[in-house]
């Protein structure tokens, strides 16, 4: 018989603001990470300062905005109007605390909760604000949300403004490290939907004239453009849209008050639909949604009174309503394209002859392949019923929680034993598992028919469900956990020229990564260090000494379950595969798939060495 818990007052607690976004850190920015992709956690406390100075901006004050990053300091100083000085500190340490609550003093903004600075604020080990207004200049500092000093100058020659600075706390953010790659490309979307505004990161200077024009040309080649980019532009709304001669599915960016919702939402969902409608009206055809839709590249911007989210990360617009005296968002996004985009086809008919070439051409292919699509998704279902080539997670993303929805996470393995080691580790709730039987194809140049023709290939389609669009990936993350050898290298390559050659808006949103896992392990009796590099290994030989144990593990198979948990657990490597801006998608595929190249030989010549030296040293500790 079990025995009964005491509940008596003495269980209840009372926590102040800062324990509370300490305590349940993912609230309020989602999930934390080590920085290897876009949406861990420092770069959302990023976010939420520059957020602030984005709206000065869009208040009319402030035209520039100066950030740097040196080791794990943040320092973020805009010219805006600065913070009254008597509330600087109130702005940062109380929540609901903040000007936007007011509509004359911020209007369309995005941080409405008076949530943001708090949690940077709280999840740092050192946080200063400064403001500076009418020649005087207030500051305060914390440390974990605790104040320990402030000061207020009577007279100040600094421009006005304000200045924040903060170190994100490493027992919350374990191992991170700010990658510029990322940075930057949050950086051009604040600069695209703000003409006008410059940002210095680190010195570089980042500024746009055209707005969400410069962020097409920016993530398509013009060479892979179908027509040149049609460019609408509204009081409250701007879209820009092209189509890819090479890609085959759907590729959106869509924003709303200047923030970057990449889940999408009502916005998003209200011009794909519209598109479709207008584009069926111009031509008077009933055209199928997915023909129309094929192979679009297009960005997406409107600006909404008091816009609701579905999460404080703010990754998805829930709002049906524009706000004020506006009708309700799909109402307007119709308006705008039946009237815009129909009268720039009607005066542009070569870019609307090739639209309609590109629809008829989406059309036939679809008709080609409706046979093998049915039964390529028949064998899918057969498949997730009679085999287990997919251990899946207990709950789905669209189970999840807003919290929890980034954490999902699929490992592609290859082989039995390394994918049985990956099943026992891991997180049953968010983790799953799918099992290669073997080495892929290689799909460089293949058609789309491939795909469902390909039983490896088809079931790992149907296991991410993208298919049809993006916005219903199964999985947040998309991990290739191979062996670290020759074999092991070429498979990444397989997987990864699969995805580029099909699904290459998996990659260009950050979902797809490599696993590290230890080359070696050392260890005596008091302590066991699992070293990634061959220099790891010989600082772990000189922490160990005398002589410890030191073994090389060959592949992911050799490493017990028990240990594997270290390693797809808090302390997991992964490295983001990321696309050169200056190189297209097909060059990519071409350089690496392509006829043996003397180039290409070079390149992987000269990257194998760092694997050979890692053997080389292997032997000699024999």
């Amino acid at each position: 018989m079990s025995q009964e818990t005491n509940y008596t007052e003495e269980n209840i607690r009372s926590l102040d603001w800062k324990e509370h976004i300490r305590m349940r850190p993912g609230m309020y920015i989602g999930k934390l990470g080590d920085g290897s992709s876009p949406d861990d956690g420092i770069y959302i406390l990023l976010k939420e300062v520059i957020d602030n100075s984005i709206d000065e901006f869009v208040m009319g004050a402030g035209k520039t905005i100066e950030i740097s990053i040196q080791g794990n300091k943040v320092i973020v100083r805009d010219f805006g109007r600065g913070i009254p000085l008597g509330k600087v500190v109130d702005v940062v340490s109380k929540m609901n605390t903040g000007g936007k609550y007011d509509s004359r003093a911020f209007k369309k903004s995005v941080g409405l909760n008076g949530v943001g600075t708090k949690a940077v604020n709280a999840l740092s080990t050192y946080f200063r604000v400064e403001s500076t207004r009418d020649g005087k200049s207030a500051s305060a500092e914390f440390e974990y949300g605790e104040l320990t000093n402030q000061d207020l100058l009577d007279d100040t020659s600094r421009r006005k403004g304000t200045k924040v600075s903060f170190i994100p706390d490493e027992s919350i953010f374990k191992n991170y490290k700010f990658r510029n790659e990322y940075i930057e490309k949050m950086l051009k979307n604040y600069v695209y939907l703000n003409p006008g505004l410059t940002i210095v990161f680190n010195g570089e200077k980042f500024y746009s004239e055209n707005g969400l024009k410069d962020l097409l040309e920016e993530n398509i080649k013009e060479s892979d453009t179908l027509y040149p980019i049609i460019h609408l532009k509204g009081s409250d709304i701007e879209v820009a849209i092209t189509h890819s001669k090479t890609q085959y599915s759907e590729e959106y960016h869509s924003f709303v008050n200047g923030q970057n919702t990449t889940q999408g939402g009502t916005h998003l969902a209200a011009f794909r639909e519209a598109y479709v409608k207008t584009i069926r009206e111009f031509y008077n055809k009933n055209y199928e949604a997915a023909d129309v839709r094929k192979s679009i590249v297009s960005a997406v911007s409107i600006k909404v009174m008091e816009p609701v989210f579905e999460s404080q990360t703010k990754t998805k617009l829930g709002s049906t309503d524009m706000g004020g005296n506006l009708p309700t968002v799909r109402t307007y996004v119709n308006d705008f394209l039946k009237t815009h985009l129909d009268n720039f086809l009607h005066k542009n008919p070569e870019t609307a002859d090739k639209l309609q070439r590109k629809i008829l051409q989406a059309e036939r292919e679809r008709k080609e392949l409706s046979g093998i699509r049915k039964l390529a998704k028949e064998r899918a279902k057969k498949a997730s019923l009679h085999n287990k080539k997919l251990r899946d997670c207990r709950v789905h993303l669209d189970d999840l929680k807003n919290d929890r929805r980034l954490d999902t996470t699929l490992f592609i393995t290859e082989g039995d034993s390394a994918s049985g080691s990956i099943t026992k580790s891991r997180d049953v709730n968010t983790q799953a598992v799918f099992s290669l039987r073997g080495k892929p194809l290689n799909s460089y140049g293949m058609s789309k028919k491939i795909v469902y023709e390909n039983e490896e290939f088809n079931l790992l389609q149907a296991a991410l469900n993208i298919e049809e669009s993006m916005e219903d990936l199964r999985y947040n993350n998309i991990v290739i956990a191979t062996d670290a050898d020759v074999d092991g290298m070429h498979i990444r390559l397989l997987l990864i020229t699969f995805f580029l050659q099909f699904f290459p808006e998996l990659i260009k949103e950050g979902h797809l990564y490599i696993l590290q896992t230890p080359l070696f392990r050392v260890r005596n009796k008091k302590k066991t260090i699992y070293c990634y590099s061959e220099q790891e290994r010989r600082d772990a030989i000189e922490e160990l000494k005398p002589k410890p144990e030191i073994t090389r593990f060959k592949g992911l198979g050799e490493i017990s379950p028990d240990e594997f948990k270290h390693f797809i657990g808090d302390d997991m490597r992964l490295d983001p595969i990321m696309l050169d801006k200056d190189m297209s998608i097909e060059e990519l595929l071409e350089f690496y798939m392509g006829k043996n190249t003397p180039d290409r030989q070079d390149f992987i010549i000269n990257n194998l060495k760092v694997e050979l030296d890692i053997v080389g040293a292997e032997d000699e500790n024999k």
